[in-house]
């Protein structure tokens, strides 16, 4: 079922605009970036200043991604009804207010009723900012466009722990929080001066009952990914709950296929490059997705290393990413998005399967140079998925295809780190956590797991033509194998 896009607003977009556009969304993915690997290392300070356990606030992690699973498939309407100038205006000021109640807040309670709210500006301000990137420029600009934007934003989960862990030595853990109130003022200004407010003149009634159904689905399977793993609840709980959340959004599609203008426009999939960048970069990130989890414990429990020390040895993977960035748009007009996702997605299998040679009395140079080859090759990965999304996607439906290219991230991250913790726990059970004798090789089974999916992964982009994605790289189209046999 296809519905016609309404008329939308467009707006008359100067240069100005267009050269500070990529500025403020940069700010606002930094301090979304920020707030998501600042926090952790500031759990056990936070824990004993509020005079709860370090377990208690488990809840202060899980509430701020909860929110984000159930308010990111509206963010897509919202900036249709009420233009994305207004939704991202509101999506700061809401995670700016979130950001101050969390540094305030005197108990646990009242600190994760601010994370959610962080949540619900957060849910706004990455999926609306897509949108204003994919409405104001062609989709000849726009890969270099998105490098621009992602290469500030990656600096924040550089230097989050890294900071977090600063500032929790010197300071008080409030300031944690605190910090992101000047990017938020800076934020601001630049939304006032350069967000272009694009808006559809006729938007439709917001589909409530999808919306209920589809965000309390994801809201429940994304609360059982968070706790997966743990033992405060039992398997049987989790299953049902897992059940449960199957069920409702199961229901969702059953509800979408009949509903005029649902919350998520499921007919988007039968777009080829949209499908399958989605589709593909669910997957993917299912291997990869769980690196977070498993090298903190490769680097503590098996090497031995310090937190701090371990913070230090994954900035490569972020500094390598950055400089992907500028290598990503020769590469894909060079050889394609199609080649690139295969060959690529194989690569990033082997650079996992390459960590199980790093063991106790591994040099550092060799830790730091796979890290760095990590994040070279992952930043590859998600730049040719992210705008490959887009290229076939007409700019009246930029807003719904945001909602669910934002939506599947989101899962599939919590995806990835769920399915790194029912591997990694498989290997480590009855293993003494003090034995490193024990528990490398184990962590390395892990590796060899999770490289072997990402590597199957790869079969999800045989789908792509050779010339899919050739509007947003800029490359030459090739003659496909149809043609050269009727020639």
């Amino acid at each position: 079922q296809t519905v016609p896009a309404a008329p939308a607003t467009e707006p008359v977009i100067s240069a100005e605009t267009r050269s500070y556009l990529p500025w403020l969304v940069a700010v606002a993915l930094f301090m979304e970036n920020l707030d998501a690997t600042i926090v952790n290392t500031a759990v056990p300070v936070m824990a004993e200043n509020l005079k709860v356990l370090p377990l208690a606030l488990k809840a202060v992690l899980t509430s701020y991604t909860l929110s984000l699973a159930v308010f990111i498939p509206i963010s897509g309407w919202m900036a249709d009804r009420f233009g994305t100038r207004r939704v991202f205006l509101c999506a700061v000021w809401v995670f700016a207010l979130g950001s101050l109640l969390c540094g305030v807040s005197v108990n646990v309670p009242m600190l994760v009723a601010s994370r959610i709210l962080q949540g619900i500006g957060g849910a706004m301000m990455t999926p609306v900012a897509r949108i204003a990137l994919v409405r104001t420029f062609p989709r000849s600009e726009l890969l270099r466009t998105m490098n621009f934007v992602i290469i500030p934003a990656l600096i924040g989960p550089m230097v989050g722990p890294f900071a977090g862990g600063l500032i929790v030595h010197w300071l008080h853990w409030r300031m944690i929080f605190f910090v992101n109130l000047p990017f938020a003022a800076g934020g601001l200004w630049l939304v006032h001066r350069y967000m272009p407010d694009f808006r559809e003149d006729e938007t439709p009634p917001l589909d409530r009952v999808g919306f209920l159904l589809f965000g309390a689905g994801i809201a429940l399977l994304s609360y059982v990914l968070e706790v997966f793993g743990e033992h405060n609840l039992a398997v049987q709980h989790l299953s049902l709950l897992t059940a449960a959340a199957l069920a409702l959004l199961a229901i969702y599609g059953w509800h979408a296929r009949r509903t005029a203008s649902p919350v998520l426009a499921l007919w988007l999939f039968k777009i080829r490059t949209f499908r399958l960048s989605v589709i593909g970069g669910f997957v993917t990130r299912l291997g990869v997705g769980g690196m977070p989890f498993l090298l903190p414990l490769l680097y503590q429990l098996g090497l031995g290393y310090a937190p701090w020390q371990a913070g230090l040895l994954t900035m490569p993977t972020a500094g390598a990413a950055m400089l992907m960035k500028i290598s990503s748009r020769p590469l894909l007009a060079r050889f394609g998005h199609r080649t690139i996702l295969i060959a690529n997605t194989l690569l990033i299998g082997v650079v996992l399967l390459l960590f199980t040679r790093i063991g106790p009395g591994s040099p550092v140079w060799a830790i730091l140079t796979l890290g760095f080859f990590q994040g070279f090759f992952m930043s590859l990965q998600f730049t040719s998925m992210n705008s490959l999304t887009y290229a076939d996607v007409s700019d009246l439906e930029a807003s719904k295809a945001s909602s669910i290219a934002s939506t599947g991230q989101q899962m599939s991250l919590s995806f990835g780190v769920a399915s790194a913790s029912l591997v990694a726990g498989w290997f480590l059970r009855g293993l003494h956590q003090g034995n490193p004798a024990e528990i490398v090789p184990a962590l390395h089974k892990a590796f060899v797991t999770m490289g072997i999916l990402t590597m199957a992964s790869s079969a999800t982009f045989w789908g792509l033509h050779r010339n899919d994605g050739n509007n947003v790289s800029n490359r030459t189209t090739v003659p496909d194998d149809a043609a050269i046999e009727s020639a």
